[in-house]
């Protein structure tokens, strides 16, 4: 027995030995990837040396030595790129290319399907020689930068690049020109969301009994009515009244955000007769899904026009939001209708035909081949009708609303072989003033976006991307699938620039967007019908014209202001029959948890703050009092309805043209009132809450619930392992809040704040170098690194850094200084 315990107790010190040193080889050569800020090297691609002068946040200052071009300066921008974020360039290219499954096997075969079939980057390969002569030579001199980063990585061995390359066989081919406008194209798809808003209107209009009750569950924005469109079974037979579709996948890699989780953002300016200190002043914060490694990186390029400094894209060689030292510029997504889906009616004796206005015409076609590791390759027939690519009836729930005969093909503006965003991107970096970068943004085709600018005398807005131009006498004006052979359907072409909403020196000083509907205008002129908000512009006026002048401050915080509109609005219209009516009640009953949610909502003045319990409540209320009013009349389809939407329930309980019919239940016997739905919902969700927190109401922590989720998209949910790569935190905000933290609206955790600011700028041209900026992770996409995860606590706490263009600020506390010199 003793022999057999000695053993044992060996076989266990082997075992902790074995596994200390698989962790230290591990570590080991996980680091080797580290980058080396401090050094000298000589690389080819350049003309002249480069400094890239690593400031304390490690945000990369680029500076070309005397006889440098613009050129070397790009270049520089490609190898810090590569430095910091390699495998997330690499991971973002494969997926423009429809190439993930090679890496990553069955997971992301439904996004490599996709892609190809939208043929994003045989279109981004067209697009390469439609740039102007300056973008294709800052591609060309970025791209030389990132592959000489590569070189370098295989010339010296450090560790392949990144730690991730242990873990997945991914070879990193040379960097090419065509990967950066990919890369652009793949934005406007991951903000994309007109074709699921079509398909769910499709879907929802067959679901439901009385169709006037479908303004109600996919309301309009406030403003001047549409006029009536035909019902979706009225345009084509033999559909289904319920479908079992498939969602999206949940696949972190997958390129198109649920829902209602595609673009958003807030940005606004104020001329210098509203400033306190005479200078124009400009906010924005662009929201996109939380992950780790963010999507933006910080950089600053001195060009031959100057310094320019802001949020880049690893890939891209611009500065998208920032600024230079007389202009500012920022983006929120404009929700413009670029999409249109077409259903197309196939030749019954030949499939491969299509009808089209002038009769039966073939579709352009062609094999594409996806290699799958582990797995055999799938081999698709990639069509294309005019009207676009044909899509799988497996995604999007397309095979719910294509009749028998028929395929849905997709018109949107990003299948442009001829985009020349970039080129659009660079000649707005250069531009000197507001009237400068309006002209350069001509040039932008997607994503569509609202483009704040402020300059030292002038703010202006312009929404700027290409606008289809579509026949007035189009059956569904864009809002359902149409008939693809009718000629009134088919886009006309793109609008001219000059009639994209613009705003110039607003009479009142100050002007903005928080993806709020911008103006009325009939279609086919509109803008969308679809907008991403409807609450949050309440608040910002409210804050904007409280005070007579504004300060960089006061644009601070308006961004960090978690008061939610919404719950102010709301609230006294579920509860109005409920407060202080009830009868007293014991200590621990169901009634007496009623009573003390009521009573901590009463005294609750809608700021969504992460300490409070209030907001906790109330967000649980909402949830469970949309299912419902909407799990009878809608079904199956109701699970796509995830997030609340704050128009719907003022419809029901302010009962608009008879919206509080979805307070009664259908399949009961009994009437249920709006009350009794109120009622009922609060009692739902404070058994939801007592089941994950406990009864002790006052005790809840908003933040407890709103956690931001920073997850790392292929790491992740690797056991073990994604306790060292994801980033969590407790945050304030909402859905409807300014500092917009969306939450995901799915079990397990609904109230998980997924979706966010992930850069956040505020540029005073009374003095540009107070101007700040700040990222929601870190610079670094090494986990090992100190910088992977070191601004995250600054942005949670809404704290900033300073965005400065001056060079020797930068240099004063610089963690590394890395020069660069031509290798002949």
């Amino acid at each position: 027995m003793a022999r057999l315990f000695h053993w044992l107790l060996r076989l266990a010190a082997a075992l902790i030995l074995l596994s200390l040193v698989v962790g230290m080889l591990a570590y080991y050569l996980a680091s080797q990837s580290l980058p080396n800020y401090e050094k000298d090297i000589s690389l080819p691609g350049l003309s002249a040396p480069v400094e890239i002068v690593r400031d304390n946040a490690n945000v990369p200052h680029i500076f070309g030595s005397f006889g440098a071009s613009d050129e070397d300066v790009y270049f520089g921008l490609g190898y810090a790129h590569a430095q910091d974020r390699l495998w997330q360039m690499a991971v973002m290219r494969r997926t423009a290319q429809g190439r993930l499954s090679e890496v990553f096997g069955t997971r992301s075969v439904e996004s490599d399907v996709l892609v190809r079939r939208l043929d994003l980057y045989r279109l981004a390969q067209q697009s390469v020689p439609a740039q102007s002569p300056e973008t294709l030579q800052a591609l060309t001199a970025y791209s030389a930068g990132v592959n000489a980063r590569i070189l370098e990585i295989n010339e010296e061995a450090l560790g392949r690049g990144a730690p991730e390359m242990f873990l997945f066989n991914m070879p990193m081919a040379p960097w090419q020109p065509a990967d950066s406008i990919a890369l652009m194209k793949l934005m406007a798809l991951k903000s994309s969301g007109h074709l699921q808003e079509e398909v769910l209107r499709a879907r929802t209009s067959l679901a439901l009994e009385d169709p006037k009750r479908l303004q109600d569950i996919l309301p309009d924005a406030p403003g001047k009515g549409t006029a009536a469109l035909p019902e979706y079974a009225s345009l084509f037979s033999d559909l289904p009244r319920y479908a079992d579709v498939t969602s999206l996948p949940s696949e972190a890699l997958f390129p198109v955000a649920p829902r209602g989780f595609g673009g958003a953002s807030n940005a606004w300016a104020a001329s210098a007769n509203r400033s306190a200190a005479g200078g124009t002043l400009l906010a924005n914060d662009p929201h996109l899904s939380l992950t780790a490694p963010g999507s933006w990186y910080l950089a600053r390029m001195e060009l031959a026009t100057g310094g320019i400094i802001g949020g880049t894209i690893p890939g891209i060689p611009a500065v998208l939001t920032g600024r230079s030292e007389t202009l500012g510029w920022g983006i929120t997504s404009s929700y413009l209708d670029d999409q249109d889906l077409f259903i197309e009616k196939l030749n019954p004796d030949n499939p491969e035909e299509y009808l089209s206005p002038t009769g039966y015409k073939e579709f352009t076609s062609r094999p594409s081949i996806i290699k799958i590791k582990d797995a055999p390759p799938v081999t698709l027939t990639l069509r294309w009708s005019e009207n676009g690519p044909i899509l799988p009836g497996s995604l999007f729930g397309l095979s719910a609303i294509t009749p028998p005969g028929h395929v849905v093909s997709l018109g949107w503006t990003a299948l442009d072989p001829q985009d020349r965003s970039l080129t659009a991107a660079i000649a707005l970096m250069r531009s000197a003033d507001v009237h400068q970068a309006m002209a350069a943004a001509a040039d932008f085709v997607a994503p569509s976006q609202n483009l704040v600018l402020a300059d030292r005398e002038t703010i202006a807005q312009k929404t700027i991307g290409a606008f289809p131009a579509r026949d007035a006498r189009h059956q569904s004006r864009g809002r359902l699938p149409s008939q693809g052979w009718l000629r009134q359907n088919r886009w006309l072409g793109r609008a001219p620039y000059a009639a994209n909403p613009e705003f110039i020196s607003p009479r009142g000083g100050i002007l903005g967007n928080t993806n709020n509907k911008l103006l009325e205008r009939p279609f086919p002129n509109h803008v969308s019908y679809i907008w991403g908000d409807t609450q949050r512009v309440n608040r910002w006026r409210r804050l904007m014209q409280s005070r007579e002048v504004h300060t960089r401050d006061s644009f601070i915080e308006a961004q960090l202001d978690t008061v939610s509109y919404t719950a102010r609005s709301l609230l006294p219209l579920i509860g109005a029959d409920l407060w202080f009516t009830g009868a007293a009640a014991e200590d621990g009953s169901r009634e007496r948890q009623r009573q003390i949610a009521l009573s901590l909502l009463s005294e609750w003045n809608g700021e969504m703050n992460e300490h409070l319990p209030e907001p906790l409540i109330y967000a649980a209320w909402l949830r469970a009092l949309q299912a419902r009013l909407i799990n009878d009349d809608l079904g199956p389809l109701a699970t796509d309805f995830n997030q609340v939407d704050p128009l719907f329930i003022e419809r029901v309980y302010r009962d608009v043209e008879g919206a509080s019919s979805w307070c009664d239940v259908r399949q009961s016997a009994p009437r249920e009132s709006c009350t009794d739905m109120a009622r009922l919902a609060l009692d739902d969700a404070l058994i939801w809450i007592e089941e994950r927190y406990g009864p002790a109401l006052e005790s809840l922590r908003w933040g407890d619930a709103h956690q931001a989720t920073h997850d790392h998209e292929t790491l992740g949910r690797v056991p073990l392992l994604r306790f060292f790569v994801n980033i969590r935190q407790s945050t304030s905000g909402g859905d409807n809040t300014l500092q917009r933290g969306l939450t995901s609206g799915r079990d397990p955790a609904p109230f998980q704040n997924i979706h966010a600011a992930g850069y956040r700028g505020v540029y005073d041209f009374a003095d540009p170098d107070s101007s700040l900026f700040i990222l929601a992770t870190g610079q670094s996409g090494h986990f090992l690194s100190r910088f992977y995860d070191d601004m995250a606590q600054l942005w949670r706490r809404g704290e900033y850094l300073p965005m400065s263009l001056d060079e020797e600020l930068a240099r004063a506390a610089a963690v590394g200084v890395t020069k660069i010199t031509p290798r002949h």
